[in-house]
């Protein structure tokens, strides 16, 4: 199957990426290479691209769309290791980071990936698949209250007690295999007029276990952090995101990181010494225009929010 991702805010995040033609450019989910390719042809021979993907489907198709461009390092791996991967590379500096946090399309669509409720598929979720973790491992192996507790918190879904303990109940009578079963379980524990309106009944549930599995939102914090440390003066960071989530973690850390004083706020002066280590580009998350919602509906939950080393 031809790996396809249709690159969400693709102008927006070249644009505020302020790409320099012989700059070091990272781009942490390499996925179908749709932003790579066009970071790419904006560099000279001189400038270079890191492509981190931890899916070694995505870094193969990668391979074949950019086979023209000599200046690509690919590494498989999760991106969480950024500041491992550049020192690896004997990289000090670079000049730009971009991350797109969105499940790819391919993934989506490849049935046998488990993370669509809309196939029936084993289990699965693992983004890379060398992972030891599945999405049958939480179902069928975490406590109850562990499963509240993912559902809830990666979900925000508010059937998530009455969903575990449907989950729970199954479990005890056959193991639950498949997204299907697993769909079907979440139907029966969500009341009918619940169920009528809205998104898909399954959707946040399967949200919050892919979200568990790669454990997405505990890789995010740190990687920023790192990240940040490894960009160069006037750097650019671009993160886009597809929930609350993960959005709310992007703009508390950058937050952060432009203002880390720890000073009690009725101090007159800073005594902490922490001094700013970025400065927040977008004061509001830059999101899809209606031309792109029309093309890929996907986009409609996109926000991108960047930020420049000082």
């Amino acid at each position: 199957m031809e790996f396809k991702h249709v690159s969400v805010l693709l102008n927006e995040c070249l644009e505020n990426l302020d790409i320099k033609k012989d700059g070091i450019y990272v781009d942490c989910t390499l996925g179908g290479a749709g932003h790579s390719y066009e970071i790419l042809k904006r560099l000279s021979d001189n400038g270079r691209l890191i492509g981190i993907d931890q899916d070694m489907d995505a870094i193969n198709a990668a391979k074949e769309k950019l086979h023209n461009y000599k200046n690509v390092t690919y590494v498989h791996d999760n991106f969480y290791n950024i500041e491992n991967i550049l020192e690896k590379l004997g990289i000090e500096g670079v000049d730009g980071i971009l991350m797109d946090l969105g499940v790819s399309s391919y993934q989506l669509d490849q049935p046998e990936r488990g993370f669509s409720y809309m196939h029936d598929a084993p289990l699965d979720m693992r983004m890379n698949r060398d992972d030891m973790k599945s999405a049958f491992d939480v179902v069928n192996n975490y406590d109850e209250d562990e499963i509240v507790r993912v559902i809830r918190e990666y979900g925000e879904e508010k059937f998530a007690k009455r969903i575990a303990g449907f989950i729970t109940d199954q479990r005890k009578i056959a193991p639950i295999n498949t997204t299907f079963e697993l769909v079907e379980i979440i139907k029966s524990a969500i009341p009918a007029r619940f169920r009528r309106d809205g998104p898909h009944p399954a959707k946040r549930t399967f949200q919050a276990i892919r979200i568990e599995v790669n454990n997405e939102l505990g890789i995010l914090s740190k990687t920023i952090e790192d990240g940040i440390k490894k960009l160069n003066k006037g750097g650019r960071m671009d993160i886009i995101s597809f929930h609350s989530l993960e959005d709310r973690i992007v703009k508390t850390k950058f937050k952060k990181l432009q203002d880390p004083c720890d000073c009690p706020k009725d101090f007159p002066i800073c005594i902490c010494g922490k001094k700013p280590k970025i400065k927040i580009i977008t004061k509001k998350p830059i999101q899809a225009a209606e031309e792109e919602l029309e093309t890929n509906p996907r986009s409609r939950s996109a926000k991108l929010r960047v930020a420049e080393k000082i």
